[in-house]
């Protein structure tokens, strides 16, 4: 049947053969058995309008589409994440440590299938290392591979540092955090910096205000949520033997070492060929020494995978002016980069 409107607009009840509620109750015109079968009818006449109604376009229609939608979403192949996480550069340890805690979810769920004894565990994560190591990237994949192996249920990675937990009022960070969490709920919540949260000072800081709010969090839905907390290894262990909810909750640790110019130089390797750009002889000498002076000269400023982003990026900014100046550049200008190129952008 199709939903009729009257002229005004209004849905015109009467095709559904539904009556004012209080005609239903009038006992003097109906038997109690009647009452009982008109209401029956009524309550089915009901659902067939709401139901004509949400597949029109109703309220209730795009719900209903996001949670099918959600449910038939296949989940990824843990070969294909593993395969993702071996494709990066270096991190030799950091594969090895993911693989082994892969291992033991999955041994661990075998176990309970075969109703073993399970020791309990935290999956929650500390992440130490300076910035530009493939933190985030490792995050994202771990976080994907847990909802492949039915660890958590959706997978997504939220990432926030401390502005995005800490509120500038009173009340106002549990709040802020709170919100933040929920919208993990089901894959991990990565916190970068997180040793901002705790400054040594000793001072009355909203930040551990968002470190309670957070550990009762992490217990209130152990079952669907995994905590990734990361930054420099100095701070980062002053900041977890800071509380001793910390210390409990953060028991696994994973080092992100610094990339060595072999490995930074692989990875602008790595940049050029996925943007089709080919290096010259020259270049690429000239390449492979700035990396290994980078290195060896890197102090705590050194931004790893950062600067070589950085430097590749400006080569080819500096590319391009030179490319624009030719009347005629053929493919061959267009994809070759120079040792003038990377000479000037080193500058920079």
């Amino acid at each position: 049947m199709k939903l009729e409107h009257s002229p005004k607009g209004k849905i015109d009840f009467n095709q559904y053969n539904l009556r004012p509620a209080g005609s239903y109750l009038d006992s003097t015109k109906s038997t109690l058995d009647e009452l009982l079968r008109q209401v029956e009818d009524a309550d089915e006449a009901a659902k067939k309008m709401l139901g004509e109604l949400g597949g029109r376009g109703g309220a209730a229609a795009p719900a209903q589409k996001d949670a099918q939608e959600q449910t038939a979403q296949p989940k990824p192949d843990v070969d294909e994440l593993l395969a993702q996480l071996d494709e990066l550069v270096g991190l030799d340890k950091i594969k090895a440590n993911v693989r082994s805690l892969i291992n033991l979810v999955k041994v661990r769920a075998l176990r309970e299938e075969n109703g073993l004894p399970v020791p309990s565990m935290s999956l929650h994560l500390v992440f130490m290392g300076n910035p530009g190591t493939g933190k985030t990237t490792v995050a994202r994949l771990i976080a994907q591979l847990y909802y492949a192996i039915g660890v958590l249920s959706r997978g997504q990675l939220v990432e926030v540092d401390r502005s995005g937990l800490v509120a500038g009022f009173v009340g106002q960070t549990a709040i802020k955090t709170a919100e933040v969490v929920k919208s993990a709920i089901g894959g991990v919540l990565f916190i970068d910096e997180a040793y901002a949260l705790a400054p040594g000072d000793g001072t009355n800081d909203f930040g551990r205000e968002a470190i309670e709010t957070l550990l009762k969090a992490m217990e209130d839905n152990r079952a669907d949520l995994v905590v990734i907390v990361a930054g420099y290894e100095e701070l980062m262990e002053r900041f977890i033997s800071s509380n001793p909810g910390l210390e409990s909750r953060f028991n696994r640790y994973f080092l992100f070492e610094d990339y060595t110019g072999e490995q930074l130089m692989a990875i602008f390797r790595s940049m050029c060929a996925k943007n089709s750009y080919e290096l010259e002889p020259e270049a690429e000498a000239f390449a492979e020494k700035h990396f290994r002076d980078l290195y060896e000269q890197r102090d705590e400023n050194f931004g790893n995978a950062r600067n070589v982003r950085n430097l590749f990026e400006n080569v080819i900014s500096i590319h391009s002016d030179r490319v624009a100046q030719l009347e005629a550049p053929e493919r061959a200008d267009l994809v070759t980069i120079r040792k003038e190129d990377i000479e000037k952008a080193s500058e920079m």
